[in-house]
């Protein structure tokens, strides 16, 4: 059996430890993930200045992987939220019943699009009104959607996610050498 596919789309703004701990958790867990520039291939500077390079533009990534995953950061949103491509990923995602996780500020690109309608979520605090959150929490999962509010949800975002790709006891194996709380 092949290892489950995630598409981390990685936008210019992108708050930089949510991409780097969603990739690294996931791959610790034996996701196979690809990390998609959203504008090719070149490098990515995110919000706190750190540049990033894709493994490939998402012109290029998997099609149909079971999860499709947008880092907050405010300008990395922003993009993904005008972004026609991260909308027709998103519908494909949200049609086929497959995993979508968005964090930070990503679920304002849900909102945009007009995806998980109705479902709950969660978001930063600072666009909870235009990510449709009536109530900021840590992580929430409603179906296939997966919500963290920031930078601290996200070990906690990416384990569950191995949890639901890999399994518990694989979740369990990735965790204990991280010493999380």
């Amino acid at each position: 059996m092949s290892a489950p596919r995630a598409v981390v789309i990685l936008a210019e703004g992108a708050e930089e430890m949510e991409v780097v701990i969603l990739v690294d958790v996931l791959r610790r867990g034996g996701v196979a993930v690809t990390l998609a520039g959203l504008d090719g291939a070149g490098p990515v500077r995110c919000s706190r200045g750190v540049t990033i390079v894709p493994d490939v533009a998402l012109a290029d990534a998997p099609n149909e992987p079971e999860l499709l995953v947008l880092p907050g950061g405010a300008g990395g949103a922003e993009r993904l939220a005008a972004s026609v491509a991260v909308g027709t990923w998103l519908r494909a995602q949200e049609s086929s019943g497959r995993f979508v996780a968005a964090v930070c500020a990503g679920p304002i690109a849900l909102v945009a699009h007009g995806v998980f309608v109705g479902r709950d979520r969660t978001a930063h605090p600072s666009v909870a009104s235009r990510a449709d959150v009536s109530e900021v929490r840590g992580l929430v999962r409603d179906g296939a959607l997966f919500t963290g509010n920031g930078p601290g949800a996200c070990f906690e975002l990416a384990l569950a996610l191995v949890e639901e790709l890999m399994g518990r006891d694989r979740a369990a194996s990735v965790r204990a050498p991280m010493m999380l709380a």
